[in-house]
């Protein structure tokens, strides 16, 4: 039976499943796999699958926020999916991370609203160590620049004491801020499966949202759209050094 939100079955879903945020990096990812074949596009579930050297991958974009991700989780579990690694783009909270640098997330602060409702605060949101130390294996080996250590998830770029929680989020050492990560390391946690998190950094530490993001989104030759190549294939590497 189809899912009713990803409109994916059994068959459509591997054990290892890429997470973009955003439904057009799906075509972007396609040109990495071999056989691609896209699934569906509902919403902003869009989703397709193929073979990197020989592993089956499915890929499926979760839109913005937790409240989408859980959606997208639930069902490709039920669906068989088992290794989650989330590429997505993030905003950095320190000021050494520079555009297109790689931020490997190994826990996330929980500002968001989405995994709350599945379990209290105190429980943590923390990455797989398999899939965690494949992520790091595979930068190190490709040599792109990438930074380890806790990220913040929350819930809208929009608020008034966003400065305030940046400077935060700063003076606590977190490496960035999203608005996935810790929906999904929780109910991967509560569920059984594995997770992990790479973002690609697309605005500066005190640098303008909507500049930082419109760049991105526009420009198709730049900083930040290297790091998005540069995590797609960190990503598609820790796929093949885990054993599945």
């Amino acid at each position: 039976m189809k899912q009713p939100h990803i409109l994916c079955s059994e068959k459509d879903v591997s054990p290892c499943v890429l997470l973009p945020g955003d439904p057009e990096r799906v075509l972007r990812i396609a040109p990495y796999l071999d056989d691609w074949e896209e699934i569906a596009f509902n919403r902003e579930f869009r989703s397709g699958k193929g073979l990197y050297k020989g592993i089956p991958v499915t890929v499926l974009s979760t839109g913005i926020g937790g409240p989408s991700m859980v959606i997208a989780l639930e069902e490709l579990i039920t669906c068989g999916a088992e290794y989650f690694i989330r590429i997505g783009s993030g905003g950095a909270s320190q000021p050494d991370i520079s555009i297109g640098d790689l931020v490997i997330a190994t826990g996330a602060v929980r500002e968001d609203g989405a995994s709350g409702m599945y379990v209290e605060k105190e429980y943590p949101a923390v990455a797989d160590f398999t899939l965690l130390s494949a992520l790091v294996e595979s930068c190190k080996e490709l040599q792109f620049p990438f930074h380890l250590g806790i990220t913040r998830s929350h819930d809208s770029f929009y608020i008034d004491d966003e400065s305030e929680r940046m400077a935060k989020a700063q003076k606590n050492n977190v490496l960035a801020s999203d608005m996935e990560t810790a929906t999904l390391y929780t109910l991967a946690s509560l569920r059984g499966v594995k997770a992990a998190s790479i973002l690609n950094n697309v605005v500066l530490y005190e640098g303008e949202v909507k500049e930082g993001i419109g760049d991105y989104v526009e420009e198709s030759e730049n900083a930040a759209s290297e790091g998005e190549k540069r995590e797609i294939l960190a990503a598609l590497e820790a796929f093949r050094r885990i054993d599945l």
